[in-house]
């Protein structure tokens, strides 16, 4: 395979999305959202909270919540030139909530998605431990391996969640808020995990955030959404390398953070945004 076609093409094209409203008619959570993707990175989904960011990111991996729900309404989702209606076997998860198995060890909640029919046919008993244990060094909890979730802190069971998730070498990679219930150091932490493990199994990465200073801290590209109905409201390239620390602190990064919350302000964004430099 070659290097081009290694990695996905994932296009949004004219996407709207309606939900049926309280006593009746409909509520647009996401209107005429068109994106399209097709190299790895790390791409950020910034927005006001509850503006519809996490409804067009499961859209991308074909997740339909709720179930039954027609979605999109209208538009399409297109990976590799091929419409998606389903839930894609390339694009993995990573939500806020660990959903790590307490009665499982570390080691299992990692290796548990080899337990499905669609990864066990792929990979043999001595991949699968070869993965598990480098994975488990990466994201620094080889020596937690054999405890459970309940021992474990929230930034180190968010690391088994997200190494469940690399331990399947994704082409496709979904994360919606995944940091954002950690404490500032532990997200900070984990922000540096992201890159390093990203620098290391590079895919193509979408990242749901509502703070301002996280999408430009990750991001190789921002994208910024209005509020509800969601819309595209910018959408720009950051070439800074990582990691970003004084970079954070510049006029440039003065400049995107402005013009960031300007367009936020301009889309009256009723929901809320965080700034943490």
């Amino acid at each position: 395979m070659s290097e081009e076609a290694k990695y996905p093409m994932l296009v949004l094209d004219q996407i709207v999305q309606d939900f049926d409203a309280p006593g009746g008619g409909k509520n647009r959570i996401v209107e005429n959202v068109s994106l399209a993707f097709d190299a790895p990175g790390i791409n950020m989904l910034l927005g006001p909270s509850g503006c519809g960011k996490s409804t067009v990111l499961r859209m991308m991996g074909g997740v339909r919540l709720p179930f039954g729900l027609k979605s999109p309404t209208s538009g399409k989702v297109f990976i590799d030139g091929k419409l998606n209606e389903d839930q894609h076997d390339d694009a993995v998860m990573v939500f806020q909530s660990y959903n790590n198995r307490p009665d499982k060890s570390i080691y299992d909640n990692v290796a548990f998605p080899f337990e499905l029919k669609l990864w066990r046919k792929k990979v043999t008993k001595e991949q699968i431990k070869e993965r598990v244990d480098a994975m488990l060094v990466a994201v620094g909890l080889a020596d937690k391996a054999q405890l459970r979730p309940s021992q474990l802190s929230g930034g180190q069971n968010q690391r088994v969640a997200l190494a469940r998730a690399l331990v399947l070498r994704p082409r496709i990679l979904l994360m919606d808020e995944p940091f954002g219930a950690l404490d500032a150091q532990t997200r900070e932490d984990m922000q540096h995990l992201l890159v390093k493990l990203h620098h290391e199994h590079p895919c193509l990465t979408i990242f749901v955030t509502h703070d301002v200073t996280e999408a430009i801290t990750l991001g190789d590209r921002v994208i910024v959404m209005s509020t509800k109905p969601a819309t595209v409201a910018d959408d720009f390239l950051i070439s800074a390398p990582h990691p970003r620390g004084d970079w954070l602190h510049s006029l440039e990064a003065r400049e995107l953070e402005k013009r960031i919350l300007g367009k936020l302000h301009n889309a009256s964004g009723k929901g809320q945004v965080r700034v943490s430099i």
